[in-house]
């Protein structure tokens, strides 16, 4: 079990019911459970599925991952990735109706790309963006067009996520934390635009938020300049994919909802907590 908690990265899919929530906020819908759990289910099946794509690297680069260890077999991944896939998209449609079946099918096409074509490409980055962009307006519903400052926010900052993650084995070279900082900037420039025709409490709650999260983010990224090293490099990817969960907070803030905004930040320690105990990067 542990060994397929590891080949998911658990711990991080924590980061993920955000997403749609954050759709949901800036749509002005109220958030739908079973959109998260869709979009955790594709999120799972996105990492198992990177993993089979990449054992021949990893058996070079990170002989500790399931599948080079030989915890997990190579077909038993596959088969997760396949199945985890179709258990989001019917999840999707049953939460979701047509729309949130043909946004998640989207969604899945654009993983299952990034994973077996794209992810060495110079396409990369912007692919893997798109992954979480989709995931937002999957949340949205029907008024997707009001929820596209956030999922471009939740995109952006993936971009800078995506650039440092090429560098996690050789170590970041000059100028990938500056262009991660840049797209971390620009996410919070556009999660500020997705609120600013709140009320005046939401805003200012949607702010405050926004601001956590480049105080979480910024130093984190900014720091691989002193200690570009590639152990440094997964600790700042493991850190920012967790920082998502504060920009995703501020766009719920920014719907008025605070509760659910407040319940949202609580997963951080807990994130935290869990990728100390196990590699989610």
């Amino acid at each position: 079990m542990r060994a397929l908690l590891e080949l998911v990265r658990a711990p991080a899919a924590l980061s993920v019911p955000g997403d749609t929530m954050a759709g949901a906020a800036a749509a002005g819908r109220r958030p739908a459970p079973g959109l998260a759990l869709a979009s955790v289910l594709m999120y799972w099946s996105g990492m198992a599925l990177n993993d089979w794509a990449d054992r021949e690297a990893d058996a070079v680069e990170r002989p500790e991952r399931p599948i080079p260890s030989g915890r997990v077999r190579p077909g038993a991944a596959l088969g997760l990735a396949a199945a985890l896939t179709g258990a989001g998209l019917a999840t999707a449609a049953l939460a979701g109706g047509r729309r949130g079946l043909t946004v998640a099918g989207l969604l899945a096409g654009a993983v299952w790309a990034y994973d077996l074509g794209l992810k060495r490409t110079a396409a990369g980055p912007a692919s893997m963006a798109a992954c979480r962009a989709l995931d937002v307006l999957l949340g949205a519903g029907s008024d997707g067009r009001a929820a596209v400052p956030m999922a471009l926010a939740v995109g952006a900052h993936t971009y800078g996520i995506s650039i440092l993650g090429r560098a996690e084995v050789t170590g970041a070279a000059p100028g990938t934390a500056e262009r991660a900082l840049v797209a971390s900037t620009a996410a919070a420039g556009l999660a500020v635009a997705s609120c600013v025709r709140n009320r005046a409490a939401a805003r200012a709650g949607a702010g405050v938020l926004i601001a956590g999260y480049l105080a979480f983010t910024l130093p984190v990224q900014a720091g691989l300049r002193a200690r570009p090293d590639p152990e440094n490099v997964r600790q700042a990817v493991r850190l920012s994919i967790l920082a998502l969960i504060p920009l995703q907070a501020a766009a719920v803030a920014g719907g008025g909802r605070f509760a659910t905004a407040g319940a949202l930040l609580c997963s951080l320690p807990l994130g935290r907590w869990l990728s100390s105990r196990m590699a989610t990067s």
